[in-house]
């Protein structure tokens, strides 16, 4: 049976215009007014924005670092997605054994998410070290659909900046996509050290270990690197500082392309007096980078309103609050590094960008599911509602509120960063390829219903 939307707002390149959706075996293949077809589902949306499912293009589902387990698997953490809004996520498989092949990971990612995930998904593979059977598997799995991989600055498995040249020179070659943690290692090591033999492990000093400049620094290196090789594809993840958007800035001034931006919804909203919360509560904002200044936040808001940012993506990484309490409480370097807000996403980038005017509707699904699908490969099938396009949709009601609290939302963390934020901006429906997978906060789909998507080099942003 065909599906029609009708009545609502349908954003799109020049402004949310009235018109209706037709629906036929998950794609859409109509946008316009008084749409018909016979004996179609009606869905009427009036008074609602419709949008582009939400593509979350950094989620960590499953993830296992060193002896912690993430709380969400692919089925819990694709639930949460799902009822905000999120209807697609490309996630970084974590660390394999030591010398372990590039593939390994693609195979134990598949057994954790295959006939699990609610929402269609894709991995990023993952480099842990350098030598040719690597970097020819790489362009290998380029080919088979995979073109997206992770390296480290920072952690056990870091690459040095030779190895990343080496990365960045075949990653041209292939056409893909290099996505990279950017932080000074040696900096934050000499201060963590510091820090716990002067006795300072309170979670603050989590931040202060990690301060701006080891963000930025690495940035930096990173930008030159890329030019010594040809400016392959250059993604730089949760960008947390004010200094890293300057340093990206005066690579675009002079010249310099294909370097994409990334920040998360935690560092457009929180800052780093969240470390001085009592009773272990500063311990859930451990994560990496660390929250920042005001001064940040607003650096980061505009960044985005001028296309500097090109991507909001969450780095959904949470952990159990027991768990962070049991090894965190005496020490910030034990504590596991990660939080939740893959369900948050969508409603906080709509209330605190568009409904606060920091940001325009469109440039609001640019980064929430235009951009990541170019980037990554998924346009046009993704982030779009375009005829043609999965039926990937969510129906936003901006005259509806709400207050995010723990027991309404879907994660099995069983917490949020944003306890108590009201926001503007409520999602009624969500869509995936034709089928409403959430209604009101509910969830409606099955699990394992969601695609493993191969991906294709990316179109880039001006497709």
């Amino acid at each position: 049976m065909d599906t029609i939307i009708r009545n609502g707002l349908v954003a799109g390149p020049i402004g949310p215009v009235r018109s209706d959706i037709l629906i036929r075996e998950g794609k859409i293949v109509a946008v316009g007014p008084d749409l018909a077809s016979d004996d179609a589902e009606v869905i009427d949306a009036g008074g609602c924005l419709v949008i582009p499912g939400g593509v979350d293009v950094h989620t960590h589902m499953d993830l296992q670092a060193g002896n912690h387990r993430a709380a969400d698997d692919f089925l819990t953490g694709t639930v949460a997605a799902a009822c905000g809004g999120t209807t697609t996520i490309v996630d970084h498989m974590a660390f394999g054994p030591k010398g372990c092949s590039l593939r390994h990971q693609e195979a134990i990612y598949h057994g954790l998410a295959d006939g699990r995930a609610v929402t269609d998904y894709g991995f990023h593979g993952v480099i842990q070290h350098v030598d040719d059977k690597v970097l020819d598997e790489l362009q290998e799995m380029a080919q088979d659909g995979i073109t997206s991989f992770k390296a480290y600055m920072t952690y056990d498995f870091r690459l040095s900046d030779s190895d990343i040249l080496r990365v960045m020179e075949t990653v041209k070659k292939a056409g893909g996509v290099l996505t990279v943690h950017a932080e000074n290692h040696e900096e934050i090591e000499h201060l963590r050290k510091t820090f716990v033999e002067e006795g300072k492990t309170e979670p603050i000093y989590h931040a202060l270990s990690r301060p701006n400049l080891t963000e930025s620094e690495a940035v930096g290196r990173l930008i030159r690197l890329s030019e010594m090789a040809g400016w392959p594809n250059l993604y730089l993840v949760h960008i947390s500082a004010k200094e890293s958007l300057e340093e990206v800035r005066r690579a675009r001034e002079k010249g310099a392309g294909n370097i994409f931006v990334e920040t998360c919804t935690q560092y457009l909203t929180l800052t780093d007096d969240r470390y001085s919360l009592p009773d272990g509560e500063a311990l859930k904002y451990v994560m990496s980078p660390p929250l920042r200044k005001q001064e940040d936040i607003d650096a980061l808001w505009k960044g985005i309103k001028d296309g500097e940012v090109q991507v909001v993506g969450t780095d959904h990484c949470p952990f159990f609050f027991e768990e962070k309490l049991k090894f965190g409480s005496d020490d910030f370097t034990k504590c596991p590094n990660g939080g939740p807000g893959v369900e948050e996403r969508m409603r906080i980038l709509f209330s605190e960008g568009v409904m606060k005017k920091r940001i325009s509707l469109e440039r609001f699904i640019e980064v929430t599911s235009l951009n990541p699908s170019r980037i990554m490969g998924l346009y046009p099938e993704k982030g779009t509602l375009e005829p043609g396009a999965d039926a990937d949709i969510c129906i936003m009601n901006p005259e509806r509120s709400g207050t995010f609290k723990a027991g309404s939302l879907h994660g099995a963390a069983q917490y949020t960063l944003y306890e108590g934020m009201e926001y503007i901006g409520e999602i009624e429906l969500v869509m995936q390829r034709g089928r409403v997978i959430a209604k009101n906060g509910v969830f409606l789909g099955k699990k394992g219903d969601g695609l493993y998507l191969k991906r294709r080099v990316p179109v880039g942003l001006d497709a």
